[in-house]
């Protein structure tokens, strides 16, 4: 499989374990407050016909993107299936934590769902995989940040610096460098294998490009010094965390799949009113699944204080849904800076209905209210 494909599914990963490793110290696994008991809403509340439906479809498997993570398109998915969510819906819903392939897994019909990090790791990816449509964008943000020594005053800078990254250069961090005006020619580019932030601080390499939700809030927690740029600030769009469905499955089992996002989506928006009890069952998951160490809840707690105000970047989307707008500008730099030789059109990537669908009037539409209407 080439590096392209295994990016979606690797890169959260690689860039997260820096930020994981430098917060053991600080962090606690499994800690917080007791959880909270399960809500009581979560009896079957299909008819029989749809609940039949669903079951018939069969066992329907996740893969996590990055492990036990506190991010949309993740850590709904958890919940859903912690609060009963999934159970009220009649599905039979398996998730692998491993976050290892879930693009190739979900391609060849081993699963049937898998989260990466922007709609610019799905259209890289588009261009060597097939039987897969992104049914859910969870923002209108870049994840992406370049974080770099204090003593970097701007992107400029790094001419003469080295500058980390993991796997491959993303397109939004090419776009980032172009837009401020640096020749990349001039930047020692350095392919990251140690995954620490703070070999930045130390000088080790001069910047990284990471996700700015892990690394750079870790050395935000750690009280060291240093530089942030964000794609915002050079005007540069892009996407946050987009889901993927095995095309055949969708196709053949829409309204299964609906109702799968249907249960994620009810999970997000409780998690987004109930974090810490949502951060309190995660952390526990982490740990009784023996990833507590790797996944503390005070890391789990930094990452969703940012991620959860990504679900909200766009007022004019509720969570989860998509357009092809919201991918343009992204695709355009795929386009640019990808190094593809082709890349599929946007709407041959993406299915913009199927979550739209599940709202009315910006409110998520759950079986009982959907029979009221």
């Amino acid at each position: 499989m080439s590096n392209l494909l295994k990016k979606g599914a690797r890169r959260r990963s690689l860039l997260v374990v820096g930020g994981i490793a430098a917060a053991l110290s600080l962090s606690a696994c499994g800690g917080g407050a007791p959880v909270a008991t399960k809500p009581s809403n979560t009896e079957t509340v299909l008819d029989d016909a749809a609940c039949q439906r669903n079951k018939d479809a069969g066992k329907i498997t996740y893969i996590s993107g990055y492990g036990y993570s506190a991010s949309a398109g993740q850590l709904d998915v958890f919940l859903a299936k912690e609060l009963g969510y999934f159970d009220a819906l009649c599905l039979d819903v398996e998730i692998n934590a491993s976050g290892a392939n879930g693009q190739q897994l979900v391609s060849s019909g081993q699963a049937q769902f898998t989260a990466l990090g922007s709609a610019s790791d799905v259209m890289l990816a588009a261009a060597n995989s097939k039987n897969l449509t992104a049914v859910a964008t969870y923002g209108s943000v870049s994840p992406f940040s370049i974080f770099a020594n204090e003593k970097v005053a701007s992107l400029k800078d790094l001419e003469g610096k080295k500058l980390g990254y993991f796997i491959n250069l993303t397109p939004i961090a090419s776009a980032m460098l172009d837009a401020a005006g640096v020749d990349v020619s001039k930047v020692e580019l350095i392919k990251m294998t140690n995954y620490d932030p703070t070999v930045v601080t130390r000088g080790q390499v001069d910047a990284i490009v990471g996700y700015a939700s892990n690394q750079p809030q870790t050395l935000k927690a750690m009280n060291l010094p240093f530089k942030e740029f964000l794609p915002a600030d050079l005007s540069v769009k892009g996407t946050y965390n987009v889901m993927e469905a095995n095309t055949e499955f969708l196709t053949k089992h829409r309204e299964t799949a609906s109702d799968f996002m249907r249960a994620s989506l009810k999970a997000l928006d409780y998690c987004l009113e109930n974090d810490a009890d949502c951060l309190d069952r995660i952390s526990k998951l982490a740990a009784d699944n023996n990833q507590g160490s790797a996944f503390p809840r005070e890391q789990l707690e930094r990452t969703w204080s940012v991620e959860s105000k990504w679900v909200k970047s766009d007022p004019a989307l509720s969570p989860g849904m998509q357009t092809a707008d919201q991918w343009a500008s992204e695709y355009e730099l795929v386009m640019k800076y990808g190094k593809l030789a082709a890349v599929p059109p946007v709407t041959d990537m993406m299915d913009t209905t199927l979550v739209t669908d599940l709202y009315k009037d910006g409110n998520l539409i759950w079986p009982t209210e959907k029979a009221a209407s």
